[in-house]
């Protein structure tokens, strides 16, 4: 689905709650560049671990993500695939969604400066209101994580999002009365949502490992959220970048295999795809997609 009725109430007051309406990115041109730590790990150990890219492959991974949200009741819209942004599949970076529309993110890394472009189209199409674009230093839609209604945290690592950018993102949300908390992560980690993943109100996929002490006690001793913990090891390899569906349900990649163990173990039915051609290349389920609409809990 590419267009969308402007008689929809968009946005999102929380990251849980039933997904309705997803923004993904079309894989025609995607290839490996260098984006992030992720990616040049896997470009430092291609011939150790005999990494390789498969476009075929990656082509039918994609399309078994999207069958993941088409099963679940998701209806998918799409930005448009160009052949100079071969990295604006990760949708969660270009922009994101608030309850007063859309923001148009800042990215640093040099392969996806353009992606607001694409990111930009779609929301003038698809007549979803944007809200506000990023023009203070740079800030993408992946250290934009609100923990609940009225509460957000924002990360910046300093190679892709700044202090500059997380801070004027944090003075339009306590303009709307919203209490914000920045707080930097190490660059291995990229952005905060491969930190800090909120599975349903009051629990989140967390890497403490990633977070010094105020950052953990904002989320568990002053709003209340209990955390389901990411090795590090796994962390730095995407495995906490998943997505809540709502309803009990998560989006993950096949690889992770001791977070979707635990993840099944709290209760949570996982969907897991796999989806190695993206994570070897920087971004995993959660980076490639962003959330247009959800029901409240």
């Amino acid at each position: 689905m590419d267009g969308a009725s402007g008689a929809i109430a968009w946005g999102v007051t929380a990251q849980t709650g039933e997904l309705t309406d997803v923004l993904l990115g079309k894989p025609d041109h995607f290839r490996w560049v260098p984006l992030n730590s992720i990616s040049a790990v896997t470009f430092a150990n291609q011939d150790q671990m005999g990494y390789r890219f498969d476009k075929q492959k990656a082509m039918r991974q994609h399309r078994e993500m999207v069958d993941a949200y088409e099963k679940a009741g998701i209806r998918c819209h799409f930005a448009d695939a160009d052949e100079g942004l071969p990295s604006s599949v990760f949708t969660r970076d270009s922009s994101f969604m608030t309850p007063w529309g859309a923001v148009i993110a800042s990215i640093q890394t040099p392969p996806r400066r353009r992606d607001y472009a694409v990111a930009s189209e779609f929301y003038r199409k698809a007549g979803i209101p944007i809200w506000k674009w990023v023009t203070a230093g740079h800030f993408e839609g992946g250290d934009f994580v609100i923990l609940k209604p009225g509460v957000a945290l924002l990360g910046w690592s300093g190679d892709r999002s700044s202090k500059e950018g997380a801070e004027q993102v944090q003075s339009w949300l306590k303009e709307k009365g919203w209490e914000v908390l920045i707080a930097p992560i190490p660059p291995q980690f990229v952005h905060m949502d491969a930190v800090v993943v909120m599975l349903e109100q009051g629990l989140a996929l967390v890497c403490e490992d990633a977070l010094q002490p105020y950052a953990l006690d904002y989320m568990k001793k002053r709003h209340k959220i209990e955390v389901i913990t990411v090795a590090y090891a796994d962390c730095v390899k995407l495995g906490g970048n998943v997505v809540s569906l709502g309803k009990k349900r998560v989006l993950s990649m096949s690889h992770n295999v001791n977070v979707n163990r635990d993840l099944k173990a709290a209760g949570f039915e996982v969907v897991a795809v796999d989806y190695d051609m993206f994570a070897q290349g920087g971004g995993g389920v959660h980076c490639s997609c962003h959330e247009l609409r959800r029901l409240p809990e």
